[in-house]
């Protein structure tokens, strides 16, 4: 078991808060000026969309690797569209381009194992039971 993420509020910020997570250094979280944040950081909203985009590079790069493609880096690009959330719909577009001396089979088939990566899947096919509680 992974040990907790702590997120901490800063009291000179209005709602920056410091997150501490093993092997991450000052990692923080603010909300845009029009909420009330001061901008000053990713938001809450931007890290759950990185993540997807950080695990299918990751995703793609572990497999190429393990076939021994030359796959020289992936770029992703995530694009949201928040227009709807309110009514329980978020749509997140991914551009992903792969660079190196692959052939049109490789690319695709990078794409489709993108698609099977642990995030994408948690997005998508998971039931994730969150419980909040209050510690004294």
């Amino acid at each position: 078991m992974k040990p907790p993420i702590r997120v901490t509020s800063q009291r000179d910020r209005v709602l920056r808060q410091r997150v501490e997570l093993e092997g991450a250094e000052d990692l923080f979280v603010d909300v845009p000026e029009a909420f009330g944040g001061e901008g000053s950081a990713p938001d809450p909203h931007d890290y759950f969309d990185l993540s997807l985009g950080a695990c299918k590079a990751i995703t793609a790069q572990m497999y190429a690797r393990r076939k021994e493609w030359p796959l020289e880096g992936v770029e992703v690009t995530v694009n949201r569209d928040e227009r709807e959330e309110r009514h329980g719909v978020y749509r997140l577009e991914v551009v992903m381009a792969f660079r190196g001396d692959l052939d049109d089979a490789q690319r695709a088939r990078l794409e489709e194992i993108s698609d099977k990566c642990p995030i994408h899947r948690l997005m998508t096919a998971a039931t994730v039971e969150i419980t909040t509680r209050q510690c004294d």
